[in-house]
């Protein structure tokens, strides 16, 4: 039988100006969802009786009130795992807070709820008093860490393995309809097709080759899969960050440069260099207090965003994709003297002959 599955919900597509070219829709699929290198993402437990919803209970239809809060053991389940992606060597931290407003991450344990989190930045998206992740089950015993580290690597912007387009797998369809619809999962047709059968953009794939031992490919039992065949007795990940996994994440977040980041003068453009995907993170001690911009120029497609250091922790200030429009990324900020603040700028593509830059003015 297959076991308990983390359960996406549908998203619509984005909606990206039409026109654009292959090359510069793909980096943009590419990069839509990954948070911009050195965040420190915030999380949080929530543990009050009161936050709670209706759900159906799995495999009746009847409706029950349910809590979102978990027990310390699950809790540290959920630290030991982010630990885990940490002590990969990435770029972005977690750190947890007891305010529910100051995170980015809201993480529940609503029994019933399913296993699931929004996807890297779709997290920015969702209210702030609901929940970006939740862990449906008890997820305390040593077979679910994998579950975990699964839902986390959502967290991180990583998709489903098992539904990259290079994977090549032919699935025995309604095998899977059946499979999935009983129990432990109970998942209607459109679940599955939303988190197994339907193959994702090449651009959101998480590399050009396949990855099996992905710990964010499903674990599934035989007679599911009719090519490739060496797969036809199931597919058995080993539940743990694959290498696969750790240069992925190493390449979106890859550690601090030793050099540090560049001062950004303002009135002073800083040419930006970057390929697709990379970043560059600059430094403003602002001269006086008053409103400032920060914007990017040159044909390009890029994230810009303004942290302000508090607590010698960088905080998020401002920020814009400008997500393949016409218009270059630019914030309008209050900035003050005496204090702080670190822009960082990521390219998704450049698509004309001159070159990009950033400044403050």
């Amino acid at each position: 039988m297959t076991r308990r599955l983390c359960s996406l919900p549908r998203r619509p597509a984005p909606d990206f100006a039409p026109g654009l070219t292959a090359e510069r829709l793909g980096a943009l699929l590419a990069g839509r969802r990954m948070w911009v290198n050195g965040t420190v993402l915030h999380y949080y437990f929530y543990d009050h009786g009161c936050d709670a919803s209706v759900i159906p209970v799995p495999g009746t239809g009847e409706l029950r009130r349910m809590p979102w809060a978990g027990g310390e053991a699950p809790r540290d389940a959920v630290r030991d795992c982010l630990r885990e992606w940490q002590e990969l060597g990435i770029g972005v931290t977690f750190t947890e807070v007891g305010d529910r407003h100051e995170a980015e991450l809201r993480i529940g344990f609503q029994q019933g709820g399913g296993s699931w989190s929004a996807v890297g930045r779709e997290a920015l998206s969702v209210g702030r008093g609901e929940r970006t992740m939740n862990l449906g089950w008890d997820v305390t015993g040593p077979q679910e860490r994998g579950t975990i580290l699964h839902v986390i690597g959502h967290a991180l912007g990583m998709v489903h393995e098992h539904q990259s387009p290079y994977a090549g797998i032919h699935w025995d369809d309604e095998a899977v309809y059946a499979e999935l619809a009983g129990p432990p999962n109970f998942w209607s047709r459109e679940t599955t097709d939303t988190n197994v059968l339907r193959a994702l953009d090449a651009g959101e794939a998480s590399g050009s080759v396949w990855d099996p031992q992905s710990v964010m490919t499903f674990p599934f039992g035989p007679g599911l899969v009719l090519e490739p065949e060496q797969y036809r007795g199931g597919l058995r990940p080993s539940g743990a960050p694959s290498p696969a996994d750790k240069e992925f994440v190493l390449r979106w977040y890859p550690p601090a440069s030793p050099a540090g980041p560049t001062a950004l003068v303002p009135f002073r453009s800083a040419p930006l260099g970057l390929g697709p995907g990379e970043q560059a993170d600059f430094t403003v001690a602002p001269p006086e207090t008053r409103e400032y911009t920060v914007g990017t120029f040159g044909d390009a497609d890029t994230v810009l965003v303004v942290f302000e250091e508090r607590d010698g922790e960088p905080r998020f200030l401002a920020g814009h994709d400008d997500g393949g429009g016409p218009d270059n990324a630019a914030v309008r900020v209050r900035l003050v003297k005496g204090r702080r603040y670190a822009v960082r700028v990521r390219l998704y593509s450049t698509w004309g002959s001159g070159e990009t830059a950033v400044m403050c003015w």
